[in-house]
Protein backbone atom coordinates (compact mmCIF):
# COMPACT_ATOMS: atom_id res chain seq x y z
CA UNK A 1 0.00 0.00 0.00
CA UNK A 2 1.85 2.82 -1.41
CA UNK A 3 1.58 6.38 0.98
CA UNK A 4 4.13 9.56 0.62
CA UNK A 5 5.20 9.90 4.36
CA UNK A 6 6.70 13.17 5.22
CA UNK A 7 9.58 12.45 7.70
CA UNK A 8 11.57 14.64 10.30
CA UNK A 9 9.46 16.77 11.90
CA UNK A 10 5.70 17.47 10.90
CA UNK A 11 3.06 16.08 11.20
CA UNK A 12 3.72 12.04 13.54
CA UNK A 13 4.12 9.30 11.14
CA UNK A 14 1.18 7.56 12.58
CA UNK A 15 -0.72 10.71 12.32
CA UNK A 16 0.29 10.76 8.72
CA UNK A 17 -0.52 6.88 8.06
CA UNK A 18 -4.26 7.23 9.63
CA UNK A 19 -5.28 10.36 8.27
CA UNK A 20 -4.44 8.56 4.48
CA UNK A 21 -6.05 5.61 5.34
CA UNK A 22 -9.42 7.32 6.80
CA UNK A 23 -9.21 8.98 3.38
CA UNK A 24 -8.91 5.93 1.31
CA UNK A 25 -12.29 4.31 3.72
CA UNK A 26 -13.79 7.27 3.16
CA UNK A 27 -13.60 7.72 -0.33
CA UNK A 28 -14.41 4.00 -0.68
CA UNK A 29 -11.50 3.27 -2.21
CA UNK A 30 -11.13 0.41 0.92
CA UNK A 31 -14.93 -0.77 1.38
CA UNK A 32 -15.86 -2.24 4.07
CA UNK A 33 -14.88 -5.30 5.68
CA UNK A 34 -11.61 -4.72 3.66
CA UNK A 35 -8.94 -6.68 5.42
CA UNK A 36 -5.87 -4.34 6.03
CA UNK A 37 -2.33 -5.57 5.74
CA UNK A 38 -1.07 -6.94 9.51
CA UNK A 39 1.01 -4.15 11.42
CA UNK A 40 4.19 -6.02 10.39
CA UNK A 41 3.67 -6.34 6.66
CA UNK A 42 2.58 -2.45 6.58
CA UNK A 43 5.36 -1.37 8.90
CA UNK A 44 7.93 -2.95 6.66
CA UNK A 45 6.37 -1.93 3.31
CA UNK A 46 6.30 1.75 4.52
CA UNK A 47 9.66 1.52 6.49
CA UNK A 48 8.50 2.47 10.15
CA UNK A 49 8.14 0.65 13.11
CA UNK A 50 5.32 -1.52 14.37
CA UNK A 51 4.60 0.60 17.34
CA UNK A 52 3.95 3.67 14.72
CA UNK A 53 1.64 1.25 12.06
CA UNK A 54 -0.48 0.17 15.76
CA UNK A 55 -0.82 3.83 17.20
CA UNK A 56 -2.41 4.83 13.54
CA UNK A 57 -4.45 1.85 13.65
CA UNK A 58 -5.60 2.42 17.22
CA UNK A 59 -6.34 6.16 16.36
CA UNK A 60 -8.75 4.75 13.17
CA UNK A 61 -10.34 2.11 15.76
CA UNK A 62 -11.18 5.35 18.00
CA UNK A 63 -12.75 6.89 14.85
CA UNK A 64 -14.66 3.94 14.25
CA UNK A 65 -13.79 3.57 10.91
CA UNK A 66 -11.55 0.16 11.79
CA UNK A 67 -13.19 -3.31 13.57
CA UNK A 68 -9.49 -4.94 14.89
CA UNK A 69 -10.05 -8.46 16.11
CA UNK A 70 -7.58 -9.65 18.41
CA UNK A 71 -5.52 -12.91 16.64
CA UNK A 72 -7.73 -12.10 13.22
CA UNK A 73 -6.47 -8.60 11.89
CA UNK A 74 -8.08 -5.34 11.14
CA UNK A 75 -10.69 -4.39 9.06
CA UNK A 76 -13.05 -1.52 7.81
CA UNK A 77 -15.81 -1.31 9.58
CA UNK A 78 -19.08 -1.09 8.26
CA UNK A 79 -20.25 1.91 9.50
CA UNK A 80 -19.50 3.55 6.24
CA UNK A 81 -21.24 6.18 3.37
CA UNK A 82 -21.28 2.94 0.57
CA UNK A 83 -21.58 -0.81 0.95
CA UNK A 84 -18.70 -3.13 -1.29
CA UNK A 85 -19.65 -4.58 -3.90
CA UNK A 86 -20.22 -8.35 -4.22
CA UNK A 87 -17.28 -10.57 -4.81
CA UNK A 88 -13.65 -9.53 -4.64
CA UNK A 89 -10.98 -10.48 -7.00
CA UNK A 90 -6.89 -9.70 -7.47
CA UNK A 91 -7.55 -6.32 -8.84
CA UNK A 92 -9.19 -5.25 -4.89
CA UNK A 93 -5.50 -5.98 -4.18
CA UNK A 94 -3.73 -4.60 -6.75
CA UNK A 95 -1.46 -1.56 -5.66
CA UNK A 96 -2.66 2.25 -6.37
CA UNK A 97 -1.17 5.55 -5.70
CA UNK A 98 -4.62 7.31 -4.62
CA UNK A 99 -4.28 8.76 -1.35
CA UNK A 100 -7.89 9.91 -1.49
CA UNK A 101 -10.88 9.74 -3.96
CA UNK A 102 -13.91 11.59 -2.83
CA UNK A 103 -15.33 13.27 -5.95
CA UNK A 104 -16.44 10.26 -7.15
CA UNK A 105 -19.22 10.18 -4.99
CA UNK A 106 -20.36 13.29 -5.11
CA UNK A 107 -22.05 12.81 -8.49
CA UNK A 108 -24.22 9.39 -8.05
CA UNK A 109 -27.56 10.47 -7.54
CA UNK A 110 -29.46 7.39 -8.59
CA UNK A 111 -30.33 5.78 -5.40
CA UNK A 112 -32.35 9.02 -4.29
CA UNK A 113 -35.06 11.40 -4.76
CA UNK A 114 -34.02 14.62 -3.30
CA UNK A 115 -30.43 14.99 -4.34
CA UNK A 116 -28.62 17.70 -2.40
CA UNK A 117 -25.41 15.98 -2.19
CA UNK A 118 -24.08 17.25 -5.85
CA UNK A 119 -23.09 21.61 -6.44
CA UNK A 120 -25.41 21.73 -9.84
CA UNK A 121 -27.73 23.55 -11.36
CA UNK A 122 -30.93 22.25 -12.32
CA UNK A 123 -31.31 21.28 -15.76
CA UNK A 124 -34.48 23.64 -16.24
CA UNK A 125 -32.17 26.78 -15.52
CA UNK A 126 -29.83 26.06 -17.96
CA UNK A 127 -30.01 26.65 -21.66
CA UNK A 128 -30.10 23.45 -22.90
CA UNK A 129 -32.20 23.93 -25.69
CA UNK A 130 -30.10 26.65 -27.31
CA UNK A 131 -26.81 25.00 -26.77
CA UNK A 132 -28.00 21.75 -28.08
CA UNK A 133 -28.94 23.61 -31.19
CA UNK A 134 -26.02 25.55 -32.13
CA UNK A 135 -24.51 22.04 -31.64
CA UNK A 136 -26.73 20.28 -34.37
CA UNK A 137 -26.06 22.57 -36.18
CA UNK A 138 -22.52 22.39 -36.45
CA UNK A 139 -23.10 18.69 -36.91
CA UNK A 140 -25.10 19.42 -39.96
CA UNK A 141 -23.27 22.18 -41.75
CA UNK A 142 -19.76 21.40 -40.72
CA UNK A 143 -19.18 17.91 -40.03
CA UNK A 144 -15.93 18.26 -39.86
CA UNK A 145 -14.88 19.79 -36.81
CA UNK A 146 -15.54 16.14 -35.75
CA UNK A 147 -12.65 15.22 -37.60
CA UNK A 148 -10.56 17.58 -36.44
CA UNK A 149 -8.02 17.90 -33.61
CA UNK A 150 -8.67 21.38 -32.32
CA UNK A 151 -5.85 23.94 -30.86
CA UNK A 152 -4.25 22.36 -27.83
CA UNK A 153 -4.48 25.90 -26.42
CA UNK A 154 -8.64 26.13 -27.38
CA UNK A 155 -10.69 27.36 -30.63
CA UNK A 156 -9.19 31.22 -31.15
CA UNK A 157 -12.91 32.57 -31.24
CA UNK A 158 -13.77 30.98 -28.08
CA UNK A 159 -10.73 32.28 -26.19
CA UNK A 160 -11.03 35.87 -27.78
CA UNK A 161 -14.76 35.76 -26.08
CA UNK A 162 -13.60 35.10 -22.66
CA UNK A 163 -10.55 37.40 -22.74
CA UNK A 164 -13.38 39.57 -23.04
CA UNK A 165 -15.58 38.39 -20.14
CA UNK A 166 -12.82 38.46 -18.29
CA UNK A 167 -11.75 42.01 -19.26
CA UNK A 168 -14.84 42.98 -18.24
CA UNK A 169 -14.41 41.74 -14.97
CA UNK A 170 -11.47 43.86 -14.51
CA UNK A 171 -8.55 41.56 -15.38
CA UNK A 172 -6.07 42.68 -17.81
CA UNK A 173 -5.76 39.43 -20.25
CA UNK A 174 -5.87 38.49 -23.97
CA UNK A 175 -6.78 35.57 -26.06
CA UNK A 176 -3.04 34.79 -25.60
CA UNK A 177 -2.88 34.39 -21.94
CA UNK A 178 -6.11 32.12 -21.84
CA UNK A 179 -6.35 27.79 -22.55
CA UNK A 180 -9.33 26.58 -22.73
CA UNK A 181 -9.94 23.20 -20.24
CA UNK A 182 -12.31 20.21 -20.42
CA UNK A 183 -14.14 21.89 -16.82
CA UNK A 184 -12.29 23.53 -14.36
CA UNK A 185 -11.51 20.43 -12.57
CA UNK A 186 -8.86 19.54 -15.43
CA UNK A 187 -7.51 23.42 -15.24
CA UNK A 188 -6.84 22.05 -11.12
CA UNK A 189 -5.74 19.36 -12.33
CA UNK A 190 -2.93 20.79 -14.81
CA UNK A 191 -1.76 22.74 -12.20
CA UNK A 192 -0.91 20.39 -9.85
CA UNK A 193 0.60 18.07 -12.40
CA UNK A 194 2.86 20.90 -13.91
CA UNK A 195 3.85 22.28 -10.74
CA UNK A 196 3.32 20.43 -7.51
CA UNK A 197 5.68 17.03 -6.16
CA UNK A 198 5.57 14.97 -3.11
CA UNK A 199 6.15 16.99 -0.16
CA UNK A 200 5.36 20.37 -2.08
CA UNK A 201 3.18 22.77 0.69
CA UNK A 202 -0.31 23.65 -0.86
CA UNK A 203 -2.50 25.44 1.38
CA UNK A 204 -6.34 25.50 0.93
CA UNK A 205 -8.75 27.20 2.90
CA UNK A 206 -10.33 24.41 5.80
CA UNK A 207 -13.34 23.45 4.29
CA UNK A 208 -12.50 23.00 0.72
CA UNK A 209 -13.68 21.97 -2.78
CA UNK A 210 -13.23 18.44 -2.83
CA UNK A 211 -11.50 17.81 -6.32
CA UNK A 212 -9.10 19.99 -5.30
CA UNK A 213 -7.99 17.96 -2.05
CA UNK A 214 -8.07 14.89 -4.09
CA UNK A 215 -5.69 16.44 -7.22
CA UNK A 216 -3.09 17.70 -4.63
CA UNK A 217 -3.15 14.42 -2.15
CA UNK A 218 -2.79 12.67 -5.74
CA UNK A 219 0.33 14.46 -6.62
CA UNK A 220 2.11 13.71 -2.83
CA UNK A 221 1.28 17.53 -1.40
CA UNK A 222 1.64 18.39 2.20
CA UNK A 223 -2.04 20.44 2.14
CA UNK A 224 -1.84 22.91 5.15
CA UNK A 225 -5.41 23.67 6.04
CA UNK A 226 -6.28 27.24 6.57
CA UNK A 227 -9.51 27.73 8.17
CA UNK A 228 -12.31 30.31 7.16
CA UNK A 229 -14.33 33.00 9.09
CA UNK A 230 -17.39 35.24 8.00
CA UNK A 231 -14.55 36.96 5.56
CA UNK A 232 -13.40 34.05 3.80
CA UNK A 233 -9.66 32.53 4.13
CA UNK A 234 -8.06 33.39 7.74
CA UNK A 235 -5.30 35.69 6.06
CA UNK A 236 -3.52 36.09 9.46
CA UNK A 237 -3.04 32.08 10.43
CA UNK A 238 -1.68 31.33 6.35
CA UNK A 239 0.56 34.02 7.16
CA UNK A 240 1.99 32.63 10.45
CA UNK A 241 1.75 29.03 8.87
CA UNK A 242 3.76 30.58 5.95
CA UNK A 243 6.74 31.77 7.79
CA UNK A 244 7.02 27.96 9.08
CA UNK A 245 6.30 26.22 5.86
CA UNK A 246 6.76 28.58 2.50
CA UNK A 247 4.09 27.50 0.27
CA UNK A 248 4.35 26.57 -3.01
CA UNK A 249 0.74 26.78 -3.89
CA UNK A 250 -2.00 28.64 -2.42
CA UNK A 251 -6.06 27.04 -3.39
CA UNK A 252 -8.71 29.68 -2.81
CA UNK A 253 -12.40 29.63 -3.60
CA UNK A 254 -12.96 33.23 -2.82
CA UNK A 255 -16.09 34.15 -4.12
CA UNK A 256 -19.31 32.07 -2.45
CA UNK A 257 -16.88 29.15 -1.41
CA UNK A 258 -17.37 25.72 -1.71
CA UNK A 259 -18.45 24.54 0.67
CA UNK A 260 -18.85 27.38 2.99
CA UNK A 261 -20.70 29.93 0.98
CA UNK A 262 -18.69 32.64 2.77
CA UNK A 263 -16.86 35.38 0.44
CA UNK A 264 -13.32 36.61 0.94
CA UNK A 265 -13.18 40.33 1.56
CA UNK A 266 -10.93 42.74 -0.46
CA UNK A 267 -8.49 43.40 2.35
CA UNK A 268 -7.64 39.92 1.96
CA UNK A 269 -7.84 39.30 -1.41
CA UNK A 270 -4.91 41.93 -0.78
CA UNK A 271 -3.08 40.46 1.64
CA UNK A 272 -3.51 36.65 0.27
CA UNK A 273 -1.46 38.39 -3.50
CA UNK A 274 1.18 40.44 -1.54
CA UNK A 275 1.92 36.72 0.54
CA UNK A 276 2.07 35.21 -3.18
CA UNK A 277 4.61 38.04 -4.18
CA UNK A 278 6.52 37.74 -0.75
CA UNK A 279 7.36 33.99 -1.09
CA UNK A 280 7.08 33.76 -4.87
CA UNK A 281 4.42 31.09 -5.16
CA UNK A 282 1.04 30.43 -7.16
CA UNK A 283 -2.12 31.73 -6.11
CA UNK A 284 -4.89 28.79 -7.79
CA UNK A 285 -8.03 31.06 -8.08
CA UNK A 286 -10.77 28.80 -8.67
CA UNK A 287 -14.03 30.70 -9.47
CA UNK A 288 -17.40 29.12 -10.58
CA UNK A 289 -19.38 31.28 -8.58
CA UNK A 290 -18.88 34.91 -8.92
CA UNK A 291 -21.43 35.77 -11.29
CA UNK A 292 -24.27 33.97 -9.25
CA UNK A 293 -24.53 36.96 -6.50
CA UNK A 294 -27.38 37.70 -4.67
CA UNK A 295 -27.88 41.55 -3.63
CA UNK A 296 -24.12 42.53 -5.31
CA UNK A 297 -21.20 41.26 -6.81
CA UNK A 298 -18.26 39.69 -4.60
CA UNK A 299 -15.31 41.89 -4.56
CA UNK A 300 -12.97 42.43 -7.47
CA UNK A 301 -10.85 38.67 -8.70
CA UNK A 302 -7.62 38.45 -7.00
CA UNK A 303 -6.46 37.64 -10.56
CA UNK A 304 -7.71 41.61 -11.62
CA UNK A 305 -5.47 43.04 -8.77
CA UNK A 306 -2.35 40.83 -9.77
CA UNK A 307 0.30 42.62 -11.91
CA UNK A 308 3.24 40.11 -11.50
CA UNK A 309 1.71 37.08 -12.94
CA UNK A 310 1.32 35.59 -9.21
CA UNK A 311 -2.09 34.30 -10.14
CA UNK A 312 -3.76 31.21 -11.87
CA UNK A 313 -7.53 31.88 -12.28
CA UNK A 314 -9.71 29.23 -13.85
CA UNK A 315 -13.34 30.10 -14.62
CA UNK A 316 -16.07 27.29 -15.43
CA UNK A 317 -18.52 28.23 -18.00
CA UNK A 318 -20.34 24.66 -18.71
CA UNK A 319 -21.32 25.46 -14.64
CA UNK A 320 -23.77 27.56 -15.73
CA UNK A 321 -24.65 26.51 -19.44
CA UNK A 322 -24.35 22.70 -20.07
CA UNK A 323 -22.17 20.90 -17.19
CA UNK A 324 -22.08 18.28 -19.87
CA UNK A 325 -20.10 20.01 -22.19
CA UNK A 326 -16.91 20.40 -19.82
CA UNK A 327 -15.84 24.10 -20.35
CA UNK A 328 -13.66 26.27 -18.70
CA UNK A 329 -10.60 28.97 -19.06
CA UNK A 330 -7.64 28.96 -17.55
CA UNK A 331 -6.25 32.56 -17.78
CA UNK A 332 -2.37 32.43 -16.55
CA UNK A 333 1.28 34.95 -17.13
CA UNK A 334 2.25 33.41 -20.46
CA UNK A 335 5.30 31.77 -18.29
CA UNK A 336 3.17 29.45 -16.47
CA UNK A 337 0.65 29.06 -18.94
CA UNK A 338 2.89 27.91 -22.10
CA UNK A 339 3.65 25.04 -19.30
CA UNK A 340 0.28 24.63 -18.61
CA UNK A 341 -0.28 23.79 -22.47
CA UNK A 342 2.00 21.26 -22.89
CA UNK A 343 0.50 19.67 -19.82
CA UNK A 344 -3.09 19.80 -21.21
CA UNK A 345 -1.25 18.56 -24.93
CA UNK A 346 0.02 15.03 -23.23
CA UNK A 347 -3.51 14.95 -21.06
CA UNK A 348 -6.14 15.37 -23.69
CA UNK A 349 -4.49 16.41 -27.44
CA UNK A 350 -7.16 19.18 -26.35
CA UNK A 351 -10.43 20.45 -25.92
CA UNK A 352 -13.43 19.12 -28.47
CA UNK A 353 -13.44 21.52 -31.07
CA UNK A 354 -17.14 21.13 -32.00
CA UNK A 355 -18.58 21.79 -28.17
CA UNK A 356 -16.04 24.86 -27.74
CA UNK A 357 -17.61 25.95 -31.14
CA UNK A 358 -21.29 25.33 -30.35
CA UNK A 359 -20.83 26.98 -26.71
CA UNK A 360 -19.07 30.17 -28.39
CA UNK A 361 -22.36 31.87 -29.60
CA UNK A 362 -24.17 31.93 -26.11
CA UNK A 363 -21.09 33.17 -23.77
CA UNK A 364 -20.57 36.17 -26.54
CA UNK A 365 -24.45 36.56 -26.82
CA UNK A 366 -26.64 35.41 -24.01
CA UNK A 367 -24.18 34.94 -20.99
CA UNK A 368 -25.21 38.20 -19.23
CA UNK A 369 -28.72 38.00 -19.30
CA UNK A 370 -28.63 34.40 -18.71
CA UNK A 371 -26.40 35.16 -15.22
CA UNK A 372 -28.76 37.75 -14.44
CA UNK A 373 -31.91 35.21 -14.92
CA UNK A 374 -29.96 32.40 -12.55
CA UNK A 375 -29.57 35.37 -9.93
CA UNK A 376 -33.31 35.62 -9.62
CA UNK A 377 -33.65 32.07 -9.40
CA UNK A 378 -31.08 30.94 -7.09
CA UNK A 379 -31.85 33.79 -4.28
CA UNK A 380 -35.95 32.37 -4.18
CA UNK A 381 -34.35 28.53 -3.52
CA UNK A 382 -31.98 30.02 -1.30
CA UNK A 383 -34.51 32.19 0.15
CA UNK A 384 -37.00 29.67 0.60
CA UNK A 385 -34.11 27.36 2.09
CA UNK A 386 -33.22 29.39 4.87
CA UNK A 387 -37.17 29.84 5.85
CA UNK A 388 -37.44 26.25 6.11
CA UNK A 389 -34.14 26.33 8.50
CA UNK A 390 -35.61 28.73 10.92
CA UNK A 391 -38.67 27.05 10.64
CA UNK A 392 -38.01 23.29 11.09
CA UNK A 393 -34.09 22.91 11.99
CA UNK A 394 -33.64 21.43 15.44
CA UNK A 395 -32.31 23.47 18.43
CA UNK A 396 -28.32 23.27 17.90
CA UNK A 397 -28.33 23.63 14.02
CA UNK A 398 -26.66 26.39 12.38
CA UNK A 399 -25.85 27.49 9.06
CA UNK A 400 -24.75 30.25 6.82
CA UNK A 401 -26.62 32.63 4.88
CA UNK A 402 -24.51 33.01 1.22
CA UNK A 403 -24.48 35.91 -0.64
CA UNK A 404 -24.20 33.96 -3.75
CA UNK A 405 -23.33 30.35 -5.19
CA UNK A 406 -25.62 27.02 -4.68
CA UNK A 407 -24.92 25.69 -1.21
CA UNK A 408 -25.58 25.86 2.35
CA UNK A 409 -23.03 24.99 5.21
CA UNK A 410 -24.68 23.12 8.29
CA UNK A 411 -23.34 22.65 11.50
CA UNK A 412 -25.24 19.84 13.42
CA UNK A 413 -24.91 19.57 17.38
CA UNK A 414 -22.83 17.25 18.79
CA UNK A 415 -25.26 14.16 19.41
CA UNK A 416 -25.39 13.87 15.65
CA UNK A 417 -24.16 11.03 14.21
CA UNK A 418 -23.19 12.00 10.92
CA UNK A 419 -22.74 9.01 8.93
CA UNK A 420 -25.64 7.09 10.73
CA UNK A 421 -27.71 10.30 9.95
CA UNK A 422 -26.47 10.06 6.31
CA UNK A 423 -27.69 6.35 5.82
CA UNK A 424 -31.08 7.18 7.47
CA UNK A 425 -31.11 9.91 4.52
CA UNK A 426 -30.60 7.69 2.19
CA UNK A 427 -33.03 5.46 3.18
CA UNK A 428 -36.02 7.90 2.53
CA UNK A 429 -34.56 9.32 -0.55
CA UNK A 430 -32.60 12.20 0.89
CA UNK A 431 -28.98 13.13 0.20
CA UNK A 432 -26.32 15.15 1.72
CA UNK A 433 -22.74 15.31 1.30
CA UNK A 434 -20.62 14.64 4.25
CA UNK A 435 -18.86 17.69 5.30
CA UNK A 436 -16.17 15.24 6.54
CA UNK A 437 -14.67 15.53 2.84
CA UNK A 438 -14.29 18.61 2.71
CA UNK A 439 -11.15 18.38 4.67
CA UNK A 440 -7.92 17.11 3.78
CA UNK A 441 -7.24 15.35 7.35
CA UNK A 442 -8.84 14.81 10.83
CA UNK A 443 -12.22 17.25 10.09
CA UNK A 444 -14.32 18.69 12.58
CA UNK A 445 -17.47 16.95 13.79
CA UNK A 446 -21.21 17.39 12.43
CA UNK A 447 -21.10 19.60 9.38
CA UNK A 448 -22.97 18.74 6.11
CA UNK A 449 -23.02 20.90 2.97
CA UNK A 450 -26.94 21.05 1.30
CA UNK A 451 -27.11 22.35 -2.06
CA UNK A 452 -30.41 24.57 -3.02
CA UNK A 453 -30.23 24.73 -7.11
CA UNK A 454 -30.21 21.03 -8.30
CA UNK A 455 -33.87 20.53 -7.74
CA UNK A 456 -37.05 22.07 -9.17
CA UNK A 457 -37.78 24.94 -6.74
CA UNK A 458 -40.92 23.12 -5.12
CA UNK A 459 -38.61 19.76 -5.00
CA UNK A 460 -36.08 21.21 -3.01
CA UNK A 461 -38.71 22.96 -0.07
CA UNK A 462 -40.54 19.75 -0.07
CA UNK A 463 -37.15 17.55 0.39
CA UNK A 464 -35.27 19.76 2.24
CA UNK A 465 -38.55 20.12 4.74
CA UNK A 466 -38.41 16.11 4.56
CA UNK A 467 -34.72 15.96 5.90
CA UNK A 468 -35.37 18.34 8.83
CA UNK A 469 -38.00 16.79 10.32
CA UNK A 470 -36.04 13.53 9.63
CA UNK A 471 -32.90 15.30 11.58
CA UNK A 472 -35.03 16.25 14.41
CA UNK A 473 -35.90 12.36 14.90
CA UNK A 474 -32.53 11.42 14.32
CA UNK A 475 -31.37 14.11 17.49
CA UNK A 476 -34.13 12.53 19.73
CA UNK A 477 -33.38 8.92 19.31
CA UNK A 478 -29.59 9.96 19.80
CA UNK A 479 -30.82 11.73 23.36
CA UNK A 480 -32.65 8.96 24.89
Amino acid sequence: MHMELRRGGGKPLPRQISETLAQRITSGLLAPGTQLPSVRRLAAELAVSQVTVSKAYEELEKRGLLDCRQGKGCYVANRQLRTPDEGKSWADEYGDYLPRAQLWHNFDSSAVHYSFHVAAIHSSLLPLAPVGAAMAKLVQEQPELMAEYGNFQGDLDLREVMGRHLQVRGMQVTSRDILITSGAQQGIDLVARTFIGPGDAVYMEAPGYTGAIDVFAGRGAEIIPVPVDEEGMRVDILTRLCDRRPPKLIYTNPSFQNPSGVTMSMRKRQRLLELARSYRCLIVEDDPFSDLYFHKPPPPAIKSLDGSGHVVYLKSFSKVLAPGSRIACVAAESGILSRLIAAKSSSDLGSPLLTQKAVLPFIRDEYEPHARMLRSALQRRRDKAIRLLRAYAPSGVTWNTPDGGLNLWLKLPPAADVIRLHGEAEASGISFLHGEVCYAGEAPPGHIRICYAQMWEDEMAEGLRLFLVLLAKHLRSAAE
